[in-house]
């Protein structure tokens, strides 16, 4: 009905599964480059954060990234809507993200 196919693979063996195995090795590879310089990073405040703190940041940057193999985003495909940055905001208009925000912006004038 939706064009699905299940396929089959064996257990804790990720290489019959090429679709997965490419996601782990570019994680890997981020991961490998914060991992080069040691096992702490360094941001520009000052403050040294430990790699495993960087993964959610890692997460969101590749399920964020529209990808050449469906030319959609992970989430996208997965939840059906892009997921929002911080930045996304910055770029609407403040009144219209929601009416509701309208009607505060004509009181507070």
């Amino acid at each position: 009905m939706l064009g699905t196919k299940i396929a089959f693979s064996t257990d804790y063996h990720p290489q019959t599964d090429g679709l997965a195995e490419r996601i782990i090795q570019t994680m890997e590879d981020i991961l490998r480059r914060f991992c080069a310089y040691g096992m702490e990073y360094k941001a520009h405040e000052g403050y040294t954060h430990y790699w495993v703190t960087l993964l959610p940041a890692v997460q969101l940057a590749y399920n964020t990234i529209q990808h050449s193999t469906t030319g959609k985003t992970p989430s996208l495909v997965e939840k059906g809507w892009n997921t929002l940055l911080p930045v996304d905001h910055l770029k609407r208009n403040i009144l219209t993200i929601h009416p509701t925000a309208k009607y505060f912006h004509e009181i507070w004038k």
